[in-house]
């Protein structure tokens, strides 16, 4: 972490009910969320962007750049993976916290889960091509979560 230089910006669309959110995705967690997923033999640097937005912004943006008609709880946009990391995370506040109540985890818990599989994402881990990629990255995001002290999401 020492040699990993960061700017992760956290955004807020039009929430309804943003404190809830700003608290379970404080900026001092995220970093720490952020470093364990990155792959430091790789990355020297972080340039991220988290987006947390309503319902009706995540549709658009789903719609729009992967041609599915609903809110998902996280979109990645990946621009460049190394020596410089740089994303935008998209995280959709309604459909996470909707998640995290079906799934009886804390907000924050569900958000580390996220902000891990956005960032695995951004450096080129995909879970929808094939049985054997997604098994490695949820095994990732397992271990990096339970790094993290957060049980397996899954």
């Amino acid at each position: 972490e020492a040699n990993l230089t960061h700017n992760i910006s956290i955004q807020y669309g039009a929430l309804p009910n943003p404190a809830e959110h700003r608290a379970a995705l404080a900026p001092v967690p995220v970093k720490r969320w952020v470093n364990a997923a990155v792959d430091t033999s790789k990355v020297q640097a972080v340039e991220l962007t988290v987006r947390v937005v309503d319902e009706a912004e995540g549709r658009e943006l789903n719609r729009s750049y992967r041609f599915k008609d609903y809110a998902t709880n996280v979109l990645t946009f990946d621009y460049t993976r190394a020596p410089v990391l740089a994303a935008d995370l998209v995280l959709c506040a309604p459909v996470v916290a909707r998640e995290a109540a079906e799934q009886g985890k804390t907000l924050a818990a569900h958000y580390a889960h996220l902000v891990v599989h956005g960032t695995l994402h951004a450096q080129g881990y995909d879970h929808e091509t094939n049985a054997r990629d997604a098994n490695e990255m949820e095994a990732l995001e397992v271990l990096i979560l339970g790094s993290l002290g957060f049980d397996n999401p899954y």
